[in-house]
């Protein structure tokens, strides 16, 4: 899913809005009766403004229900580190043990899917498009499959922190959909990843490379050298 889809969805229930609007100015102006139409006309009305700011959580939980990796985007949404842990293990205790991928909880709109020993979680308003949040947690989740080589597990995710981060703001930023093609993210990734600083053990592999090379010009031209003597 692209995100020409995302913004196509978001001027749907822009027009939506407009028209609904317009509908109530007809009926004020003309004094409509009908309740049937009257009611219509409010459902119309409560219509929320678009937003890009989708997504209010994502958070991974190991097969106990232990955080792994949380990012809360909404400042206003359990600021604290208790309420978000509580939250988290609220949404656990329903979700766990269901078939379904979506929930509805503490006023959240909640999808998730599990693998192995992981639970992964993409938290949106009561108002929000399930679709939308569906489509950042598979592109969540097929990104780190790419990144795991399949191996969507507790320990390999462990072992990867810094990649699985860097997976995540790269589909989310604040809150804001960014992404939602798996293959983007990976590509997008792993130029950051050769950006990054070099650790410790890639500067020294890098200066024995870079002796061994240096190293190697110095025996040719001895070499280069002791020919043209000879000659």
């Amino acid at each position: 899913m692209s995100l020409l889809l995302f913004w196509t969805l978001n001027m749907v229930v822009a027009l939506l809005s407009i028209e609904g609007q317009k509908a109530l100015r007809f009926q004020n102006d003309f004094l409509i009766c009908d309740p049937k139409m009257d009611k219509g006309l409010m459902g119309l009305n409560d219509v929320r403004e678009p937003s890009l700011y989708t997504v209010k959580a994502v958070f991974i939980l190991d097969n106990d229900g232990n955080r792994l990796l949380s990012k809360y985007y909404d400042p206003e949404l359990y600021p604290s580190m208790k309420e978000q842990k509580n939250f988290e293990n609220n949404v656990f205790n329903k979700t766990h043990k269901a078939d379904n991928e979506i929930a509805f909880l503490e006023g959240m709109t909640i999808v998730y899917k599990s693998s192995i020993d992981l639970f992964f979680y993409v938290v949106g308003s009561p108002q929000e498009n399930e679709l939308m949040l569906m489509a950042v947690l598979n592109c969540l989740f097929e990104s780190l499959s790419q990144m795991l080589r399949k191996n969507v597990e507790k320990r390999t995710l462990l072992d990867n922190m810094d990649g699985v981060f860097l997976v995540v703001d790269e589909i989310i930023d604040g809150g804001v959909i960014l992404e939602s093609d798996p293959q983007q993210v990976i590509e997008k990734v792993n130029y950051r990843a050769d950006d990054s600083p070099l650790s410790e053990q890639s500067v020294a592999q890098h200066i024995t490379e870079k002796l061994a090379l240096t190293s190697n010009v110095l025996q040719s031209a001895k070499e280069q050298i002791k020919w043209s003597i000879l000659k």
